[in-house]
């Protein structure tokens, strides 16, 4: 099975080289060249666009930042719809808008290839270490055909549903999220005002009720001042737009996740962090940096 990837940040680079150990032959292609040299150098082919990618892949999978990306990547000049043919699979991994998700299936259908949307969760973390939680939409049958795929890059892979039902999935996944980070960042914010221990702090809390996976893998990272993107807060605050988006389309009044927007907004237009990780949101808060 070949293998096209779009998109080699953070999260793609890691997961292209999982591919790679597991011997799947893989083209990339990302808008940079230079951030692909990594992934180049452990093995992976380079290509000239997401259309030539498509004309060399059994399987393209993206990965990219934005839906205005991903939107540019299947329907642009040189994207991968041009150069498609019948029985490919393409998968978009990308966190991105549910509908969009719904218009790459159907154009899909209309070319006699198969479409998933399955975005992931886990941070750098998880990507490095092939255990992501996959959450796919899409037809259960093409879901099925891309088990020994998902397999290398996940650990847990769920299929939810009809086209666009994974990106629903991520965004539930992020509105919990949100709670988890906001509520880690002001804990320490708390606790460093309390002239606490901020690590028997982390500790004690990650062994009680409050244990979380944002508090367990980035609360050592805030401590040490260590703000390196396993995901970018601009890509996060994209996420919670589109989480309230889709919301709203529902007629759903979702108060946390909105308050999480503000902070995040904040972080990333007020402040300029938005290259910074998500648990770089404790830097807004004057109280935790005035001693630095």
């Amino acid at each position: 099975m070949k293998i096209g990837f779009i998109g080699t940040g953070v999260m793609g680079s890691a997961m292209i080289k999982n591919l790679l150990k597991a011997d799947f032959a893989v083209t990339v292609y990302n808008r940079t060249k230079e951030h692909a040299q990594a992934v180049i150098a452990a093995g992976a082919t380079w290509a000239n666009s997401p259309a030539e990618v498509a004309s060399q892949s059994d399987v393209v999978i993206t990965m990219v930042g934005f839906p205005k990306d991903v939107k540019g990547v299947y329907f642009g000049s040189k994207g991968i719809f041009k150069r498609v043919h019948a029985g490919q699979v393409l998968v978009d991994m990308t966190t991105s808008s549910p509908k969009l998700a719904q218009q790459i299936f159907v154009e899909g259908k209309k070319r006699g290839v198969e479409v998933l949307d399955a975005p992931v969760s886990g941070g750098d973390v998880g990507a490095q270490n092939a255990t992501l939680t996959v959450m796919v939409g899409g037809l259960e049958s093409t879901y099925q055909k891309m088990q020994p795929v998902f397999s290398v890059v996940g650990q847990s892979i769920t299929y939810f549903g009809a086209a666009g039902s994974g990106q629903n999935a991520k965004m539930a996944n992020q509105i919990m999220i949100a709670g988890t980070m906001t509520g880690m960042s002001e804990m320490l914010v708390y606790a460093k005002a309390a002239n606490l221990d901020l690590e028997q702090v982390i500790k004690t809390v990650d062994n009680g009720g409050g244990q979380n996976w944002s508090l367990a893998n980035y609360g050592p990272r805030v401590l040490k001042g260590d703000y390196r993107p396993g995901f970018y807060a601009k890509h996060f605050l994209k996420d919670l737009k589109i989480a309230l988006d889709v919301a709203d389309e529902m007629e759903l009044n979702l108060p946390a996740t909105e308050l999480a927007k503000r902070l995040y907004d904040r972080m990333v237009n007020g402040a300029g962090l938005g290259n910074e990780s998500t648990d770089g949101l404790v830097n807004i808060y004057h109280s935790w940096r005035e001693d630095d």
